[in-house]
């Protein structure tokens, strides 16, 4: 390849890219899209751009407030007594961010000397670039960590499994249902060579679902993969896990599917790699993959209810006792934001989810079983 060749390639865009796979093979599935725009390794969102905070793409609650990643810390030192305080336990974080969150819980666990003690903490990251960030965030955390590409890189072993606003960023397929059955939403092109959505030729004769014409079934099965496999080491291995994520408790027809960029929502085809894709998360799919590994689960819970419990409304009175007023109001904020229960807040908007083998028969942050039956 030739100095100009060599060039030309490296101007290419992802969208680019994605345009000569369609034109080659022809239309790709969402699942597919997505994982080109978020993971290519070398122009994907999440391989080539630090999304997170103000001069970023969107802010999750460990960017809001300490109190947040704290209460994480602690919710992990109580569980890890409920399932027998093993004497070595791996803290695992997938999809760390910034490494706010894991900061700030490694420093909330310090009240816990003993579980402190038995930490050995593992982040989940394909971005290089985010590592690096992660590991400025850790540098005075008093513990060594350890990075892996994926969760199967994750030594096996007794295991407290973190995912804060991690499935919603899974791949998903999309079927709409037709007057001949349903059929795949896929990515092709449409007569002035543009990605476009289209349907497949062929009908999915493995869904059963019932729906009238024009409904969308959006399935996240890469999310209930990973589920089924955390949940199965903590089966095997003694554990648990909590996702935290906005999304919906029951399963239901509609598509979610939305891209974000500079804090605005942008068409999803528009700049692949320059946007964040994401998709609501279905609870109860999660929650049947736990099921289905023999793994008992608590929840899901609204966040607000979830951190109310944990005791965020008292951190916050605690942080306000020596603070100046500007302080104060900045605190009162962030636990607003963190909490709100109204439709369109995060309080509401965003649920909570944890995993245990089935002895474990109560998690901090979540109503007895009986409660919830």
């Amino acid at each position: 390849m030739t100095e100009t060749q060599e060039r030309a390639l490296q101007k290419r865009s992802l969208k680019d890219d994605i345009r000569e796979i369609v034109a080659d093979e022809g239309p790709i599935s969402i699942e597919r899209y997505m994982a080109l725009a978020l993971t290519h390794p070398t122009k994907g969102y999440y391989t080539t751009r630090n999304p997170f905070g103000v001069e970023g793409d969107f802010v999750t609650a460990p960017e809001i407030s300490q109190m947040f990643g704290e209460l994480i810390g602690l919710w992990a030192a109580e569980i890890w007594t409920l399932i027998g305080a093993p004497a070595r336990i791996r803290l695992v974080e997938l999809g760390p961010g910034r490494g706010a969150l894991m900061a700030d819980a490694l420093r909330a666990a310090r009240a816990a000397p003993d579980f402190f003690q038995a930490i050995d903490v593992h982040l989940v990251e394909a971005s290089d670039l985010l590592a690096e960030k992660q590991r400025q965030a850790l540098a005075d955390s008093g513990k060594p960590a350890t990075w892996h590409k994926g969760l199967d890189e994750v030594p096996h072993g007794p295991a407290i499994f973190i995912a804060n606003e991690f499935f919603d960023a899974l791949p998903v397929r999309h079927y709409l249902k037709t007057a001949k059955g349903w059929r795949e939403r896929l990515v092709g092109l449409d007569p002035e060579g543009e990605l476009a959505f289209g349907l497949s030729e062929e009908t999915e004769p493995y869904i059963k679902a019932q729906a009238a014409d024009g409904s969308i079934l959006e399935i996240g099965a890469a999310a209930q993969r990973l589920m089924t496999q955390i949940a199965a080491r903590i089966v095997s291995e003694n554990g648990a896990a909590l996702a935290i994520d906005y999304g919906y408790v029951r399963t239901a027809f509609g598509e979610t599917l939305q891209a974000v960029k500079a804090h605005q929502f942008v068409d999803p085809l528009a700049a692949p790699g320059e946007a964040d894709l994401t998709t609501h998360v279905d609870f109860s799919a999660l929650a049947r993959a736990a099921s289905a590994a023999n793994s008992r689960v608590h929840g899901p819970v609204e966040q607000g209810a979830f951190l109310r419990e944990l005791g965020i409304v008292q951190r916050a009175d605690m942080l306000k006792r020596n603070a100046t007023p500007e302080q104060a109001a900045q605190v009162d904020s962030a636990l607003a934001r963190l909490i709100g229960d109204a439709a369109d807040e995060m309080g509401a908007l965003f649920k909570v989810l944890a995993v245990t083998r089935r002895a474990v028969k109560e998690a901090p942050g979540f109503a007895p079983l009986e409660a919830q039956s």
